[in-house]
């Protein structure tokens, strides 16, 4: 067994596998939490007299802090340390979810949501970052990267399934309390696993003024993003919103490359694999977010499936990430990060792109579910490797949580944005699906045009993701381990032309 410099673990030795269960539950329940709520809004709004309006702010409150807070997350965990982060995170959420599951007012949910959104920026970010600074890299992080990939979207998926189920069985609060007992498991372990920490020179200091401006600028933009369902794309409310995030998030570009320690190095960005990852991450999460909430749709008000059965139709998804993610560590190996990519990128669009053409008002479950989501989700699951390994790939130690953090960001952002712009698509679909059927067609026909539009949007978007792929460097897989240790080690690696790098600048 082999020593891991600045880990204070063995890897394959117990205290390591525990390390990884705690990042494998962090993602998980963060995944989690993000679905299973959404089946139980109906009874939510009835018992605590929550208006129509009201009732989003359940959703949205957790996007916002969620999204909002991502970075400076990140950031805190190179800072404030991966323990201290990640235990004070844990206590958070697990206080918020026992307030949200116990609370008898609509604001009193709202803001045990929010708080349950500021735990969970901390605990996204310090998950990935666990991973790629305790497995060295090669075989060891691709096969912990597989599986952190399969917690979280075996996490968003069960989350549907486990929000009809318990909303049924036990009703609605149980949707938040069933995070306590998870979160005092991962507390437990993480005090049991997670290496104190330990710092050898001066503590780094917080960038409060980029802090501020990512914070802000990422809080506006997702608030524009969500309220386009009220307020559409075209309104002076969501273009002043919009434009509003535009210039925060520029002036935290600006300030960023001023300041000595910056929440987010903007060098980073010129990593040709950290760039390519995080675009390829945003355009991917645009459109399996709208995939999974469209399907839902689908599967309830046209194919008239119970919130229950609708989760259990999710299991091939599982079944398809879980394939996929096995498959990738020796494709990646075999390959390169590259062509795994496009791989999966282009099996997702194919799977996106005949969910569009099986979905019909007299479709089955057989024939226009299970097969599309076994293709989509295979490539899908293909990818989480290659990603994790990508983003963090050539970064040193000390800037794994800001790699992390960008790259969780990435993913909120590209699903939150994704989403509203699919939303767009299906109603203008069904819309103009509805005026072509006279008096406003059926209402079952008119809903599938929109759906099968929004699966074909998707497929685009996934098609999109597999050609940004070709951005990454085309080296084996091997070549890629030996840079990835030696950047962990030293904060450098090899360059293209065998000079060598500093860490990506």
């Amino acid at each position: 067994m082999t020593r891991r410099k600045g880990t204070g673990v063995d890897d394959g030795d117990r205290q390591t596998r525990w390390l990884l269960v705690v990042a494998l539950t962090v993602q998980f329940t963060v995944a989690l939490d993000m679905a299973v709520v959404n089946v139980a809004l109906p009874d939510m709004k009835a018992d605590l007299g929550f208006t129509a309006e009201g009732l989003q702010w359940v959703v949205n409150a957790y996007a916002l802090a969620f999204g909002g807070l991502l970075m400076l997350g990140g950031r805190l965990t190179d800072i404030a340390g991966r323990r201290r982060t990640l235990t004070a995170a844990l206590v958070l959420f697990g206080v918020a979810s026992l307030g949200g599951g116990l609370v008898w007012s609509p604001g009193g949910l709202i803001a045990a949501r929010a708080a349950q959104g500021v735990a969970a920026a901390a605990l996204a970010p310090v998950a990935l970052a666990l991973i790629t600074v305790t497995f060295p890299a090669g075989p060891a992080r691709s096969r912990a990267l597989g599986l952190w990939g399969m917690a979280g979207a075996a996490g968003g998926a069960i989350g549907v399934l486990a929000g009809g189920v318990l909303t049924e069985a036990a009703g609605w609060r149980t949707v938040l309390l069933v995070n306590v007992p998870i979160v005092v498991f991962a507390y437990a372990a993480a005090r049991r696993s997670v290496p104190a920490d330990r710092r050898t020179g001066p503590a780094p200091r917080l960038d409060a003024g980029g802090a501020l401006l990512i914070t802000a600028g990422m809080m506006v933009l997702v608030l524009g993003v969500v309220r386009t369902e009220t307020y559409g794309w075209g309104s002076a409310m969501t273009i002043g919103t919009l434009a509003a995030a535009a210039v925060l998030l520029a002036a935290f570009a600006v300030v960023e490359l001023r300041v000595d320690r910056p929440l987010l190095r903007m060098g980073l960005l010129a990593h040709r694999p950290v760039l390519a990852a995080n675009v390829f991450n945003l355009l991917l999460a645009s459109g399996q977010f709208g995939a999974f909430y469209f399907s839902s749709l689908y599967m309830q008000q046209v194919l008239g499936f119970s919130a229950t059965a609708t989760g259990a139709a999710f299991l091939p998804f599982c079944v398809g990430l879980v394939a996929g993610s096995l498959v990738a560590p020796r494709l990646t190996a075999r390959l390169s990060m590259r062509w795994t990519l496009v791989a999966g990128g282009a099996l997702g669009a194919a799977g996106f792109a005949w969910l569009a053409g099986a979905a019909g008002v007299d479709a089955g479950f057989a024939d226009s579910i299970v097969g599309p989501f076994l293709v989509a989700s295979f490539g899908v699951g293909m990818c989480f490797v290659p990603l994790g390994t990508a983003a963090t790939e050539g970064v040193a130690p000390a800037e794994a949580g800001m790699a992390s953090g960008l790259l969780n960001s990435s993913r909120q952002i590209g699903g939150s944005v994704g989403l509203a712009v699919l939303v767009t698509v299906a109603a203008g679909a069904a819309g103009t699906s509805g005026a072509a059927g006279g008096s406003a067609g059926t209402s079952a026909e008119a809903q599938v045009s929109g759906y099968a539009a929004a699966f074909g949007v998707g497929a685009v978007l996934l098609a999109a993701a597999a050609l940004t792929a070709l951005l990454l460097p085309a080296r084996t897989g091997a070549g890629e381990a030996r840079t990835g240790e030696a950047a962990a080690a030293s904060g450098a690696g090899a360059g293209r032309d065998g000079k060598r790098e500093g860490a990506p600048r």
